[in-house]
């Protein structure tokens, strides 16, 4: 009797454990389903996008870490300009763009259905955009712009509106600036065209400028950072349809691009 009863404790006991066991792994299930179901499905997996001549961008940056996943990047060209790539967007050719926030002001006072939605560009100590001339350039002050070419990469954005304030506090009058030319030069010729002397100024930034800078022969007129200290100067932006129809694929694409920034 003693044995049978110690054979039937063994068993209760073995079912008991059997039973936690069972219910540890329904619990497992359970957080795996909730889990799924939690997950948001994606309205949309394709995000058509232009790239930069030269330069990765945070966009590209975030699909090469994984951090867009499930979504997939498409390619429909290149741009250098700011204002024509958030332009895109607004036509909806493109689903995400990136510009200074004056374009974006300009273009949202003008009733574009555009939202900023992450700041994704700006200048500090590292990342400043600087003005350049050649070592042996007679131009030492605002001044001395007057009846000069400057390179920018487009006109209506960041380095226009650097530029014009840099002149403003240096004491040039609204005449006196307009007597500054900016040409619209591709930000990876900056460099090359002033050299060659088409140019008396080149704005250059990034490993663009640290390239010119290693070259050795020119040096910095000033950066914007002499004018606004550290600032965020621009944003990524979608069309509020975009958002409005896609809402998680939205999340996901903003949540992205914020890690690659950081």
């Amino acid at each position: 009797m003693e044995i049978a009863i110690s054979a039937l404790g063994r068993l209760v006991a073995g079912l008991r454990a059997r039973g936690q066991q069972l219910g540890l792994a329904a619990l497992g299930l359970t957080g795996l389903v909730g889990s799924a179901m939690a997950e948001p499905q994606l309205e949309k997996t394709e995000i058509r996008y232009q790239g930069w001549a030269g330069q990765v961008t945070f966009v590209e940056l975030a699909d090469d870490l994984g951090y867009l996943a499930p979504l997939k990047l498409k390619w429909i060209g290149n741009t250098i300009s700011g204002p024509q790539d958030i332009q895109t967007v607004v036509t909806g050719d493109v689903d995400i763009g990136g510009a200074f926030y004056g374009a974006i002001i300009k273009l949202i006072a003008a009733r574009a259905p555009i939202k900023a939605v992450v700041g994704y560009y700006g200048s500090d100590d590292s990342t400043y955009n600087g003005y350049y001339v050649k070592d042996d350039s007679m131009i030492k002050t605002a001044r001395d712009l007057i009846g000069k070419k400057v390179a920018v990469n487009t006109l209506g954005a960041h380095l226009e509106f650097v530029l014009r304030e840099y002149l403003a506090r240096n004491g040039l009058t609204p005449a006196d600036a307009k007597q500054v030319t900016l040409v619209a030069i591709p930000p990876v010729t900056g460099e090359q065209v002033l050299r060659q002397g088409q140019v008396e100024v080149a704005t250059l930034n990034g490993v663009l400028r640290d390239k010119a800078l290693e070259r050795g022969g020119i040096r910095r007129l000033f950066a914007d950072t002499d004018i606004f200290g550290n600032f965020t100067g621009g944003s990524y932006v979608l069309r509020d349809k975009f958002i409005k129809d896609n809402p998680n694929t939205s999340r996901r694409l903003v949540e992205g691009v914020s890690r690659a920034i950081a």
